[in-house]
């Protein structure tokens, strides 16, 4: 069920007016509906799923029990390991079998020796790394004695499986989410309204930008050997909006529905195409995945503490693993690789945190420095996007080639806009999503306080404005790209 669907707009208020008639009821009420949501909200997917998202619940329900109960350190090992092994096993299996092993046959044939391995049609199970990795971070918690398991199995169960963030996160924390899920919840009308604006910027980001970037950065690179470097660039453009809109635009929804039940998600994006050089862009993008990998995976390593060797490595380690956690692909390691460079000299000079605060913070416009900084951290980021688009790696490399050659400077091609909408139009729509994104940057979210100050009259303009972008400039409906990984 996708948040940009007629059934999801009939399955929200449904679930919103039977939450808030239980308000004054037994807590246990409340977040037994939301358990019973959240399964319906995912088996409409695909219920030969459901079992999988049960099945690895209970496993980190129980063995997070057995683990504290554990009076020998052996036997609290044996229940941690169980759990880690078996949900990276689910997710080694659907995710990356078959790109292990046709990796290891093409590995093979480099040296003469013919192998074909048996590989599987496997559809791979939507939300599979976010639940995945809810499971593991509450496993690992556990472990270092950082919490006590949670004994009441709904709660648990709520906390894994909240249908908001279910299928693309943001990536949650059982010391934020399980609080709030524990806790009685009245209705907040601030709060819901609050709710409400964001999940209309979060439509807009989805529908309107990244579904119509979408057709243009998919005709140029499902045809880029038939474009100049200009058009290819142009492409590459497109899909860096698009991939941007695409998830904020997911995660904006996700926390604004949060909100009507009253729980306040973790924070996914920052306005990073603001950013002025990698380490910030990190800091703003996918924040929920960055800090799980930061906490459960740098840090243990060693994080930047120990010599210059460790610091590349663990900068190298990081990059590497989050770009395979997107996807069985090496256009994704690539990806990885890149970024981890990009990022490289700022903390051999102890650069990677000079900008911490949001760029002309309490200013209208940027500096001229700044400006220059911004474009530059956006350029790199287009470039590497161009590994986490292309099919293949020669696909990729080939893309950049042409970019870099002297077609560069041709006029683009008009032939490569093909959709149902004038590229024009879809351009001065982007760029009013920009001025959007840049009025509100100091903000959680573009227009959480934007406008509130204005007459209602002119406000609530706005609001329809929006509303109307949203019925007319929509696209074809495209899948959130983040339901793949």
């Amino acid at each position: 069920m996708l948040f940009n669907s007629i059934n999801f707009a009939i399955f929200l208020p449904i679930v919103f007016a039977l939450y808030w008639l239980l308000q004054n009821k037994n807590l246990l009420y409340q977040n037994i509906l939301l358990l019973i949501a959240s399964y319906f909200f995912y088996a409409s997917w695909d219920c030969r799923f459901l079992f999988l998202l049960i099945f690895s619940t209970l496993l980190d329900y129980f063995t997070g029990i057995k683990m504290y109960e554990a009076r020998k350190p052996g036997m609290k090992a044996f229940w941690f390991w169980l759990s880690i092994g078996i949900n990276l096993g689910f997710l080694g299996f659907f995710k990356y079998y078959n790109f292990f092993a046709d990796s290891f046959a093409e590995s093979l044939s480099l040296l003469g020796i013919k192998a074909n391995f048996w590989t599987l049609k496997v559809i791979l199970p939507v939300g599979i790394s976010f639940y995945t990795f809810h499971g593991l971070s509450y496993v690992i918690d556990i472990y270092k004695g950082r919490i006590k398991p949670e004994r009441n199995f709904i709660d648990y169960a709520v906390f894994v499986s909240f249908f908001p963030l279910l299928v693309a996160g943001p990536i949650e924390r059982a010391t934020h989410l399980l609080p709030q899920i524990k806790s009685g919840r009245k209705f907040d009308y601030t709060k819901s309204v609050d709710g409400l604006r964001q999940i209309l910027w979060g439509l807009f980001k989805k529908v309107v930008i990244a579904d119509n970037c979408a057709e243009y950065a998919n005709n140029i690179f499902n045809h880029s050997l038939n474009y100049s470097g200009s058009t290819l660039l142009i492409g590459a453009i497109f899909f860096a909006f698009q991939i941007y809109a695409d998830f904020s635009g997911y995660s904006d929804i996700a926390l604004g529905v949060a909100r009507l039940f009253g729980i306040d998600l973790l924070r996914n994006f920052s306005f990073p195409y603001f950013s002025r050089d990698i380490a910030e862009f990190w800091r703003r993008w996918h924040i929920s995945l960055t800090t799980w990998f930061r906490d459960y995976l740098y840090i243990p390593l060693g994080g930047s503490r120990g010599g210059t060797w460790m610091k590349v490595r663990n900068t190298f380690i990081i990059f590497i693993v989050s770009g395979f956690w997107h996807g069985a692909n090496w256009t994704f390691i690539f990806w990885g690789v890149l970024n981890a460079i990009y990022f490289l000299p700022l903390l051999l000079l102890n650069r990677n945190r000079n900008n911490l605060e949001i760029v002309a913070q309490g200013r209208y416009f940027p500096t001229g420095n700044e400006l220059i900084r911004i474009a530059s951290t956006f350029s790199l980021t287009v470039l590497a996007w161009i590994f986490f688009r292309a099919e293949n790696v020669g696909h990729a490399l080939s893309y950049i080639r042409k970019i870099f050659s002297l077609s560069l400077f041709s006029k683009p091609e008009g032939v490569a806009f093909i959709g149902s909408n004038q590229p024009c139009a879809i351009v001065s729509v982007v760029i009013f999503f920009i001025l959007i994104e840049w009025a509100g940057r100091e903000r959680q979210f573009a227009l959480a306080h934007l406008g509130l100050k204005w007459p209602g009259v002119l406000r609530y303009s706005f609001y329809l404005a929006i509303g109307l972008f949203i019925f007319y400039f929509a696209g074809s409906k495209q899948q959130f790209i983040y339901f793949q990984f």
